[in-house]
């Protein structure tokens, strides 16, 4: 009965130990979750075509203005850059009643994409019909970008977001 029981206790503490060696740490898991997320943005970049939606805006000299709907978007593709974007500093040459915010469609010319440690550098000129616009991504791993314009008319200004890809409309999957 002993070497049973023996026996016994010998099997339960080898498949003990064979399940715990088969689970992960958090920190395994969470490491896994940001290689991903890595692979996921760095397939975006080489894509270029992605989502920028602006969260933050911080203007030339002044403080930065959280903003309270996602509504605020950069769509950004080899093809064609669409632009909506709030603009809070100092216009230039801008009429008056024109509008406020930074609109604008066009093809984007002479992008450029580095990679740097632990972010991407993507720079593109975009003519819209009354401007131009310098665009410069910093994007992170996590998905967090920084986005800063710089035009003739206008003041830079950086806004803060994330981009993610672009979402496919049920028309066009049909």
């Amino acid at each position: 009965m002993k070497t049973k029981l023996s026996i016994l206790l010998v099997l339960s503490f080898f498949l003990s130990i064979s399940v715990f060696a088969q689970k992960k740490s958090s920190k395994e898991l969470k490491a896994e979750k940001e290689l991903l997320l890595q692979k996921k943005i760095e397939t975006l970049i080489d894509s270029k075509n992605f989502v920028f939606e602006a969260q933050k805006i911080s203007p030339r000299g002044g403080r930065v203005i959280f903003l309270d709907y996602n509504t605020y978007f950069l769509k950004f593709n080899e093809e064609k850059v669409t632009c909506d974007l709030p603009f809070f500093g100092r216009g230039y040459n801008i009429g008056y009643g024109s509008d406020g915010g930074i609109k604008f469609d066009g093809k984007p010319e002479d992008i450029k994409v580095e990679k740097k440690n632990k972010s991407y550098n993507i720079k593109a000129i975009v003519k819209g019909k009354d401007d131009v616009y310098n665009l410069m991504f910093s994007v992170f791993f996590n998905g967090s970008t920084t986005l800063s314009v710089n035009s003739n008319n206008r003041s830079s200004i950086t806004y803060y977001g994330e981009i993610s890809a672009p979402k496919v409309d049920a028309d066009k999957k049909q």
